[in-house]
């Protein structure tokens, strides 16, 4: 069984056939699909899906870095206020772009450290999208560690080296269709680190794996990713999946 700790299934890219995706997710051996927010536009759908299947769906709520603008203080109200109405695994996706835009960095740091307290006080991982931003953001992070800090980076696309730091960090790795593009080094790097270390993730619709690259991503391929690791670590993918999903329970409390 799998663990997709990393989807927007609920986005209308899957408005069309969203059952049919959740269907084939759940062929595949998912049997949890944690769901990051994005901003206030998202909050309605990502809950409603939530709410729809609570044995398979487990929110999060965050604002992402992208969608830091002028207004952000303003979105962070509006994340404050639904955080406090029920109970989430965590909050994200957070963290620093500057792929995008570097006009308010300033603003994405701020952002990503109050929401950085939410996490802390209540006491639940985040979720950090890094961009072009690996050093801001571990900046923050040994900022505001404190002892009860912890969560996943997502999408990883960084060094040997900085997989050691966020793991030295406490954080987990998580991996997805990136590490099976052929020229992307992360082949190489997902070797070097531990399972221990590691959750599995889509971030469905983006960034499908070999062979769907270029298409529409679902978590029903999540098993390509296990596949290509369990490759690069000589196991099983039955042993990518047991172990991953192990961390992810660790990690979320489910």
């Amino acid at each position: 069984m799998f663990v997709d700790t990393h989807s927007h299934v609920y986005s209308e890219e899957f408005s069309s056939d969203r059952d049919e995706v959740i269907a084939r997710a759940l062929k595949s051996g998912v049997n949890k699909i944690i769901l990051p927010n994005i901003d206030s536009s998202t909050i309605k759908p990502l809950l409603d899906l939530a709410d729809s299947a609570p044995d398979l769906f487990i929110p999060m709520m965050g604002l992402h870095p992208t969608s830091v603008k002028d207004d952000f203080r303003k979105e962070l109200e509006i994340m404050e206020y639904w955080f406090n109405k029920r109970k989430y695994a965590g909050i994200g996706e957070i963290g620093i772009d500057l792929y995008w835009d570097k006009t308010h960095i300033n603003e994405q740091i701020e952002a990503f450290t109050i929401q950085i307290g939410w996490a802390k006080k209540a006491g639940i991982p985040i979720v950090i999208h890094v961009r072009d931003s690996f050093t801001e953001v571990l900046e923050v992070i040994e900022h505001e560690k404190g002892d009860s800090l912890t969560g996943v980076f997502h999408s990883f696309t960084g060094t040997a080296e900085q997989a050691e730091q966020v793991i030295e960090l406490g954080f987990k790795i998580g991996v997805g269709g990136i590490v099976t593009f052929k020229n992307s080094g992360m082949d190489s790097v997902v070797q070097q680190i531990s399972l221990q270390h590691i959750l599995l993730e889509t971030d469905s619709p983006w960034l499908a794996p070999v062979p769907h690259r270029g298409r529409r991503n679902e978590c029903a391929y999540i098993t390509a990713i296990a596949t290509r690791i369990a490759a690069l670590h000589q196991t099983t993918i039955e042993e990518v999946a047991r172990i991953t999903t192990q961390n992810a329970k660790l990690l979320f409390g489910f």
